[in-house]
């Protein structure tokens, strides 16, 4: 292969992307001092790569988009893929794949198999133009002359990690529409009926939140700005603005509340100080389960369709993810490539491809970028 490519970004799907392709075919453009910062923090530094459990239901996107990379380099393919090169995952919480024993673990393997390809590091992108069906990337060192483009830059979520928007600049000069951005996998701030919230912080709860016609489920984690946590985090996938319902006791039974001598602060499964809080904004008093009326009953059972409106969300800073991006209409599906501007290709978060909890992210991350590098190799693997 003769093509030279230049790939904008040092992140994980860049990182596969550069694995990938053959010797000597890209450069590799990172405006940190390293690549992979966002995998070094990722899962509390263990990295969540995969998950069992892999559909496009588990992604905010077009499902006619996702599926047909997913379906090529599917989880069964990646495990396969690491494994090969010396990196095994561990399975925990059911069906989420972690590196053993650190981030670092995938990071190394993702530095050692592209390290075929040439790397630029502290180097910032400024534009790319195309003229007679050459690339002209401009960074603040040096232009870069390319057959073509992979714009792997992520999104705009951990600015502290060098996040920027880049690749959506990069994007909108060859025509593309952006599809609004926000923060995603992020917490949520309250309004004034639940500044509650904030003084139960450190407390967690099982929930499951109803949005826009979709349920997650998982904790609840009070905090100090709102409320955060795996169903909060997955719920802000789907939220905009407006009202979301939380069911703070699912699957609990009421039948034989009313003939337990105990504390509703003891039978009720969520923390005591919780309860209580929920107790006093519900004007009830903390008595008997075999004491209280009708009444009252009706009143905790609304618990199970507690109404909430956020103020806002935690923003980029504390999101893990950005959802919106570059419009996949305007992509093609199994090749990542640009239908606006041949040679031009776009991969992982910098896409309107957004995943929920569990390795999700990660996963697209790797199939894209495989989608991608196959166009140039023809190989499935």
């Amino acid at each position: 292969m003769n093509k030279q490519i230049v790939i904008i970004g040092g992140g994980a799907s860049a990182l596969m992307l550069a694995s990938l392709l053959p010797k000597k075919s890209a450069t590799v453009i990172e405006k940190n001092a390293a690549p992979g910062a966002k995998i070094v923090v990722s899962g509390g530094g263990k990295c969540n790569i995969t998950n069992a459990v892999m559909s496009p239901d588990f992604f905010l996107a077009d499902t006619s988009f996702v599926t047909p990379a997913l379906e090529a380099f599917n989880e069964k393919d990646l495990l396969r893929w690491l494994k090969r090169r010396g990196l095994e995952p561990v399975l925990k919480k059911g069906s989420q794949y972690f590196c053993k024993e650190s981030s670092r673990e995938l990071l190394s393997l993702l530095q050692k198999e592209s390290r075929k390809q040439t790397f630029f590091y502290s180097e910032t992108v400024l534009s790319v133009n195309k003229r007679e069906g050459h690339f002209y990337i401009k960074t603040d060192k040096r232009m870069l002359t390319a057959d073509a483009v992979m714009v792997a830059s992520g999104g705009l979520s951990f600015p502290r990690l060098g996040a920027g928007g880049i690749g959506y600049e990069i994007a909108g000069h060859f025509g593309h529409n952006i599809v609004k951005t926000a923060p995603g996998l992020v917490g949520f701030t309250v309004q004034k009926e639940q500044f509650f919230f904030k003084e139960l912080s450190g407390a967690s709860t099982e929930v499951v939140i109803t949005v826009n016609g979709q349920k997650c489920k998982g904790s609840l984690l009070f905090a100090h700005k709102g409320i955060s946590g795996p169903a909060v985090l997955d719920a802000s996938l789907y939220w905009e603005k407006g009202k979301m319902e939380i069911d703070f006791l699912p699957g609990f039974s009421w039948e034989s509340i009313r003939k337990s001598p105990k504390q509703l602060s003891s039978l009720l499964p969520m923390p005591k100080r919780v309860t209580k809080a929920f107790l006093l904004q519900l004007k009830l008093h903390d008595k008997t389960g075999n004491r209280i009326t009708d009444r009252e009953l009706l009143i905790l059972k609304g618990l199970n369709h507690y109404s909430f409106a956020p103020a806002g969300t935690f923003g980029y800073s504390k999101a893990e993810v950005t959802k919106g991006g570059v419009d996949t209409t305007e992509v093609d599906s199994r090749t990542m490539m640009s239908k606006k501007c041949e040679g031009l290709f776009f991969t992982g978060e910098v896409l309107d491809v957004t995943g929920r909890l569990g390795g999700y992210n990660f996963q697209w991350a790797f199939s894209s970028a495989a989608s991608c590098a196959r166009f140039f190799t023809g190989r499935q693997r």
